[in-house]
């Protein structure tokens, strides 16, 4: 089992509930962790903490449940954990009992997962609302669904339980988005542990090399360095399978004249990188590979450019948008003015997600987009990447086009400083010329 805290200090989590708790108002937050999730049958997958219940608590083991409370007399942070069960512990390894949990993690109280159905809807009494994310473990949602109905029989007369629930990341996702520097050395670390899985991931790939053989050197690499492994599944999308945005079968064989894009992320104590890379698969761009990877670059610059505090996350994506559009309008693929087309979303058909998203504890972080109606302001702390691409998915026999099948993309995870953004993948190349020196063709 992964160890708790993670090298954090309990004094941080201490911090986060304190701060968290003030947010819920006189309500609770209800924290499950991860289910355990299996392959086939009794097969599992290797357990992943939740974010959630880590980033509050510091816990990394399944079939806790954590309670924070801001109502009523008695514990706060009260911990329900699994007892101790050898049998269990001699497939799966030994495991914390409740009071040894409570010790590790700071807890006022922890008892037997078993008298979670007993003591919840008395610990629940007074609570104005509760913070919890319905859907997520069946059990849980009907003792919640239980509780729930009980405050609406009684709650009139007598004011006892909560009558709503709410999302958890209403007090969470803010705090969240905006990382600590424990948090920011551990990205920094998963950033430079999977630039250097790439360089050598390059160095392997040529002609006749399966794509699951440049995933499975990626992903050693990582392993090989200390991380828990891949933070999301590898994609080694070589011709036409770099058009499928989130291929990962990886299935196919590299070809002569194939154009590879590599996407991958280490995952550090639970936090992620996510960088890509597009290469020749023989270490030398073509006449149309290199017009489209320039038109990509010249997206991503512009966008990584524009990263500073105060600046919105739209204005970032726009920026990449603008590039691209002009680089369509050069390829001869779009016709018209750059700003009309832009307002027209002409480019959605060659650029169909973001520019960016949030990065953290998970690959696809916490934290809302627009906020009052407006695109979020960066600021200092927050973590995102910079992923401008074109996907020219047209088939080449009905609409010939001489970058038909091709897709590029290029992605860096950034660093929002009071300076601006602080790149920290810039040590893996996107220059064409140094790209090329990478790869083995």
């Amino acid at each position: 089992m992964t160890p708790p805290l993670l090298g954090f200090s309990p004094e941080t989590f201490s911090r986060r509930r304190e701060t968290v708790t003030e947010g819920l108002r006189g309500g609770a937050l209800l924290l499950p962790s991860a289910p355990l999730l299996h392959r086939s049958r009794d097969t599992e997958h290797r357990y992943r903490p939740d974010s959630e219940l880590f980033y509050l608590t510091g816990s990394t083991e399944p079939g806790v449940v954590a309670l924070l409370r801001d109502h009523g007399e008695g514990d706060r942070f009260v911990l329900f954990v699994p007892e101790r069960d050898p049998a269990a512990e001699l497939w799966s390894g030994p495991r914390m009992g409740p009071q040894e949990l409570r010790e590790r993690l700071g807890a006022d109280s922890a008892c037997p997962t078993e008298e979670l159905k007993r003591r919840l809807p008395e610990l629940l009494k007074g609570a104005r609302r509760l913070f919890f994310r319905l859907g997520m473990q069946p059990v849980l949602d009907v003792r919640v669904v239980e509780i729930l109905k009980e405050a609406r029989r009684k709650g009139a007369r007598k004011g006892e339980g909560p009558r709503a629930v709410v999302d958890p990341g209403e007090v969470l996702d803010d705090l969240r988005l905006r990382k600590e520097p424990g948090e920011v050395a551990r990205i920094r670390r998963a950033a430079d542990l999977t630039v250097a899985s790439f360089r050598e991931a390059l160095a392997e790939a040529r002609p006749g090399m399966g794509e699951w053989e440049v995933e499975s050197v990626l992903e050693s690499g990582f392993r090989r360095a200390g991380a828990l492994g891949p933070a999301f599944p590898t994609i080694v999308g070589s011709g036409r399978n770099a058009c499928v945005l989130h291929y990962s079968c990886n299935g196919g064989v590299l070809s002569a004249g194939d154009m590879v894009l590599l996407d991958g992320g280490a995952e550090v104590d639970l936090y992620s990188a996510d960088v890509t890379r597009t290469f020749p698969s023989e270490g030398r761009f073509t006449g149309p590979q290199r017009d489209v990877y320039q038109v990509v670059l010249g997206a991503h610059r512009a966008a990584l450019a524009a990263i500073r505090p105060g600046v919105r996350m739209d204005d970032v994506h726009r920026h990449a948008l603008v590039e691209l559009t002009r680089g369509l309008v050069n390829l001869g693929v779009l016709s018209g003015e750059v700003d009309d087309l832009v307002e027209r979303k002409a480019f959605e058909r060659y650029f169909p997600h973001q520019t960016s998203h949030w990065l953290g504890l998970d690959v696809h972080d916490v934290g809302d987009y627009v906020v009052d109606g407006a695109s979020r302001v960066l600021e200092p702390g927050m973590v995102l990447t910079v992923e401008p691409g074109l996907y020219f998915a047209q088939d080449p026999v009905s609409e010939p086009m001489a970058y038909s099948g091709m897709g590029v993309r290029i992605e860096d995870d950034v660093l929002v400083t009071t300076e601006g953004g602080d790149n920290l993948t810039r040590a893996l190349p996107v220059d064409p010329g140094e790209l090329e020196g990478l790869v083995a063709g």
